[in-house]
């Protein structure tokens, strides 16, 4: 699956979430295109008070502390 990732940077969660979905994209077929909200405003106003922030089509599927286990519940078998 190919997910939008928001982030922003100097954000520790999001460098988290990150090196989670890069181990987690080593067992399952995940992808991500990283987006940062703060060269979006509308992205911005929507997501600064959630990111890390993972969507697919438009619909949020996690967001704020991500961990290993909450992606394997997303995108394991």
């Amino acid at each position: 699956m190919h997910v939008t990732f928001y982030t922003k940077p100097g954000c520790t969660l999001c460098d988290e979430a990150e090196q989670m979905m890069q181990l987690v994209s080593e067992e399952y077929p995940l992808t991500w295109t990283s987006v940062n909200i703060e060269d979006d405003d509308d992205k911005h106003e929507q997501y600064m008070l959630m990111i890390p922030v993972v969507e697919n089509e438009g619909r949020v599927l996690c967001y704020g502390n991500i961990g290993y286990a909450d992606l394997v519940l997303l995108f394991g078998d």
